[in-house]
């Protein structure tokens, strides 16, 4: 048996969790730049706000409020929402207390996304699955303050459709237990209520395609044929039937599997062509790629920088700049050092949107093949990853921004614009809620 912790609007719940005024008002969370909204409450769903509706749009309908702002009260009248820049430094965090907590619950644990966590109930000694569920969602409300949804079931594919209905269906309390073999009635009429675009795995590209066969619930989809499902959806599809039906194919992944390229990109707050500001940004994309590269344990042979232009405008320009490194690596400084070399060689002067830096042609950081030319030195290896040990150990109990590379610095230009972003409240000292005791 398995369970689904789904957070609630995960993002929107985060901000709230620092501002109760804001429990039954609508609030957003925008994309990066303070483009579109990417997370919406429950109210501003109600509303008529959809996933990614731009913020300018969202100004003509709607009196946006901004949290920073010591007077942030909604307004009488027009319809008022309150509007987040997205704060990902926080919402991590927030997402690994979550984990912890559910890692003392138990250790056999998927993480799924930032919000989402799979767990094998198998282990557990548990008479009622709803009573157990509810009490967990009380658990994790108490201990940190983020509302979820929680779908059990004995396949991770019903999981995700219990988990969409106790979000959907505010009667379940926020918990559904999904069982063909426990209750069949209930587990047919829940199938039958979830339309086959909606299942995990199907989405708008297939949904298509399994009207046109008639298929248009989610308990017409269990009931194909294995081998029709096989024809029509391929392989998943024969794996997506069974587990409708009960059986569970799709096992729980504790371990993450290693990447194969490690990506980081950002869109500039204001487009530029000065190579000072293109050099601060790639340095800082290339130090989280190479801090994620080390917690992975592996090294790249080759790295590569992106720039591209605004395809909004015209003469839309897309350069690629990219390198061997002399030795497979995860020292932030070697690849910066590299990146840079190659960044002032082949820089031209366009007006830049995005950059973006990726890490390929990995390879584990327990082998390390010595050449004949001898340019891969085992002893600088290891002076390298000391060095890069220190580094990492010191941001893990500084923060990220107690120590870095001097070109990280040279300019500020490029960060994304985050006019209403919340405090980082708990991951920073200067940032703490503070709390005031008022004497009657």
């Amino acid at each position: 048996m398995y369970a689904l912790i789904d957070c609630n609007n995960f993002f929107v719940s985060c901000e709230r969790l620092f501002r109760p005024e804001f429990a039954t008002v609508p609030v957003v969370v925008l994309s990066s730049n303070d483009g579109c909204a990417i997370s919406r409450s429950a109210e501003a769903k109600a509303l008529g706000i959809t996933m990614g509706e731009p913020l300018h749009k969202l100004r003509e309908r709607f009196t946006v409020i901004d949290p920073t702002s010591p007077c942030s009260v909604p307004s009488q009248g027009r319809p008022s929402v309150v509007a987040y820049s997205a704060n990902f430094e926080l919402y991590g965090d927030i997402s690994e207390r979550i984990v912890s907590t559910l890692c003392s619950i138990t250790p056999q644990i998927e993480i799924y996304s930032v919000d989402e966590a799979f767990l094998d109930l198998s282990p557990l000694d548990i008479d009622n699955y709803i009573k157990w569920g509810g009490r967990i969602r009380d658990y994790l409300l108490r201990q940190i303050g983020i509302p979820v949804s929680i779908g059990i079931a004995p396949t991770k594919t019903l999981c995700k459709l219990a988990s969409h209905h106790a979000k959907k269906d505010l009667s379940t309390g926020g918990m559904v237990y999904l069982d063909p073999y426990h209750n069949a009635a209930h587990y047919q009429q829940r199938l039958q209520d979830t339309a086959v675009e909606a299942v995990w795995g199907v989405g708008w590209r297939l949904a298509p395609k399994l009207r046109v066969e008639g298929i248009s619930t989610a308990l017409e989809l269990a009931r194909l044929r294995p081998r029709q499902a096989q024809q029509l959806m391929h392989i998943q599809g024969r794996r997506l039937v069974t587990e409708l039906s009960g059986t569970a194919c799709l096992p729980l992944k504790q371990a993450t599997p290693p990447q194969h390229a490690i990506a980081r990109g950002r869109q500039f707050g204001h487009d530029t062509d000065s190579l000072g500001v293109i050099t601060a940004a790639v340095t800082s994309l290339a130090a989280r790629a190479a801090a994620e590269l080390r917690r992975e344990h592996q090294r790249a042979h080759d790295a590569t920088v992106l720039l591209s232009t605004n395809r909004r405008k015209p003469n839309y320009t897309r350069r690629a700049l990219a390198i061997r490194l002399t030795a497979p690596t995860a020292d932030t400084g070697t690849i910066c050092r590299a990146l840079i070399e190659t960044l002032e060689q082949g820089f031209e002067p366009y007006k830049y949107h995005k950059a973006e830096v990726i890490l390929h042609n990995l390879s584990s950081d327990q082998l390390l093949q010595i050449d004949l030319l001898g340019k891969v030195d085992a002893r600088s290896t290891e002076r390298s990853e000391r060095r890069m040990h220190a580094l990492d150990s010191i941001r893990a109990k500084y923060g990220s921004a107690s120590l870095g590379y001097a070109s990280e610095h040279l300019s500020t230009a490029w960060q994304p614009r985050k006019a209403l972003s919340s405090p980082r409240y708990t991951s920073h000292w200067q940032e703490l809620p503070v709390a005031t005791i008022v004497a009657d």
